[in-house]
């Protein structure tokens, strides 16, 4: 049974569509991986959902940040939408609650210990061990569907800024769900930095992408994830990023994780926002 990791979707249903086509999918054969983000930004986020649910079992995906921002939404209604949201549609549909139902109970973190395979929206600090990571996002999973409005009503913000023990629950929290839908660059010592948002090449000391520190301690498993449409395609030993910039005018890109010698499969994207926003 092929397995196919795919990058961030962005509400982009027609690239969607189309790369199913190309990768010749089939429900009761291949397994799909969506790396998060399935929607906001582009403009069938509503038919996105329904067609990724629709897929059952063969598809799962992990939350992103996008995903999160639509639940928040979602459960409280007097939260204005911002600008460039692309979300009215879902929250107007009537089938609104059997989706967000769905939603929710998507994880953060998606670990096949068989094959070493760890599947996030956007990565992991270099302290964290694979077992760490599980647990941690495991332990919010459960915290924002047992109060979903008051969990992501205190979600948003950048503090704390490094994992320490002993943090207040909501500090944990907030610092997971950072951790694992925003994070790209931080420092060695686990200082996350979720203001820079460019390519690698562009940015000062001491902050690294997260993959890149040494010792990293989730080296031993091959890590996909999404998240960074300004660094593209990233196949490399035990690292796979799949965000090519669908919805910025760039392609959606799926990958056979079992075939490290295919070629990537990628469908241009119409839809052209500016590059590079969360």
């Amino acid at each position: 049974m092929p397995r196919y990791a795919i990058g961030d979707v962005q509400g982009c249903v027609a690239p969607l569509r189309q790369l199913l086509r190309v990768l010749r999918f089939s429900a009761d054969r291949d397994e799909l991986i969506f790396a998060g983000d399935l929607v906001n930004r582009g403009p069938d986020s509503l038919a996105v959902l329904r067609q990724v649910r629709a897929l059952g079992d063969n598809a799962r995906t992990v939350l992103g940040n996008h995903d999160l921002h639509l639940l928040a939404h979602h459960f409280d209604p007097s939260r204005p939408l911002r600008p460039g949201d692309t979300l009215q549609e879902v929250l107007d549909a009537p089938d609104r609650e059997q989706l967000m139902e769905w939603l929710l109970s998507r994880p953060l973190l998606i670990l096949d210990r068989a094959r070493k395979d760890l599947f996030v929206h956007a990565g992991l600090v270099p302290q964290w061990t694979v077992p760490q990571a599980q647990a941690l996002a495991a332990e919010t999973e459960c915290a924002l569907r047992a109060t979903p409005r008051e969990f992501l009503a205190r979600m948003y913000g950048n503090q704390p800024d490094r994992w320490r023990d002993g943090l207040n629950p909501a500090d944990r929290e907030r610092f997971t769900i950072n951790v694992l839908t925003r994070l790209r660059y931080c420092s060695a010592d686990g200082t996350v930095n979720l203001k820079l948002k460019e390519a690698p090449d562009r940015t000062p000391a001491p902050w690294l992408p997260w993959f890149a520190h040494a010792g990293r301690a989730s080296a031993a498993v091959r890590v996909v994830f999404g998240h960074w449409s300004t660094l593209g395609l990233v196949r490399k030993k035990n690292l796979l990023g799949l965000d090519t910039g669908c919805v910025w005018g760039g392609a959606l890109t799926a990958v056979n994780l079992d075939d490290p010698e295919a070629p990537p499969t990628q469908v241009a994207c119409a839809v052209c926002q500016q590059p590079g926003a969360d």
